[in-house]
This record gives structure tokens, C-alpha cells and sequence, in this order.
């Protein structure tokens, strides 16, 4: 078929430890269509964005100025070293944060809030407005 597109499906065996196995996306699956439809929703737009746990909190440390990741990390004690470096990649990679790398050794690492980012600084000071009357009922 003209134009068919396929996806990579991993499957691990006893033989081979990772096999890829070319899968056939269907184009006009009600799955595809629901994504396109749920893709133009704002929300949906904010929450694939800034949507999980830590998302917020690392964008909140961020607002204060920039910061090192060794910063990071001990301003959010509870996040794992795994998960911190997965979600600055992903906020690096929705241009919400910038990476400053200097070519010095040991390397410094500076994270910042891209325009973008800014842009979020009243939405998260409303966020925090809110728990706080929350809060106190």
C-alpha cells in the first residue's frame, strides 16, 4: 500500500533480547482520529506540556531564576535523580526551559526558563493562590 506508515513494536525473547516487530498503524482507526480531536483541545495542549507531578514543581524552582541541577535536586528532595534528568529533558524538549552547558571541567550545567516558560509564572502563582485557600478551609 502507497504511503502506509508503520510503528516499531518491541518484544523481548529468550533468544534475542530485543526484537523489533513492523507494525501497520491503521490511519483511519477511531484511536487517531480521537488524538487529533483531543490534540486541538487548550487543556489537553497545557496538561501534555506541564501535566505530570514534577513538571510543575521543577518550573516553579525555575522561577526564582536560573539554576544548577545540583540546585534542583536539593530544592526537590524527593524527586529521583531518574526522573528529575527525564522531565528537564522534556521540558528542554517543549522549549519551556533552557540548558546551558559551559566547556569547563567538571561541566556546569545551568537550567532557566525559556519565554515560554515565563509565560507560565502566573498560571503557577495562581496554582499556588489556590492550594493556599484550599488549604486553610
Amino acid at each position: 500500500m502507497i504511503g502506509q506508515r508503520y510503528i516499531c513494536t518491541y518484544f523481548y525473547t529468550s533468544t534475542y533480547p530485543k526484537v523489533c516487530k513492523m507494525t501497520a498503524i491503521k490511519e483511519n482507526s477511531t484511536r487517531n482520529y480521537n488524538k487529533e480531536v483531543v490534540s486541538a483541545c487548550p487543556v489537553t495542549y497545557v496538561m501534555n506540556k506541564i501535566g505530570s507531578h514534577w513538571k510543575p514543581i521543577i518550573i516553579f524552582q525555575l522561577m526564582s531564576g536560573p539554576k544548577r541541577y545540583s540546585e534542583l535536586r536539593r530544592a526537590i528532595p524527593e524527586i529521583t535523580e531518574k526522573m528529575l534528568i527525564q522531565h528537564l529533558k522534556q521540558l528542554q524538549a517543549d522549549n519551556l526551559i533552557n540548558r546551558k552547558a559551559a566547556a569547563v571541567v567538571p561541566p556546569v550545567v545551568t537550567y532557566s526558563l525559556t519565554q515560554s516558560g515565563l509565560l507560565l509564572t502566573p498560571i503557577l502563582d495562581s496554582m499556588v493562590e489556590w492550594a493556599k485557600e484550599e488549604m486553610a478551609r
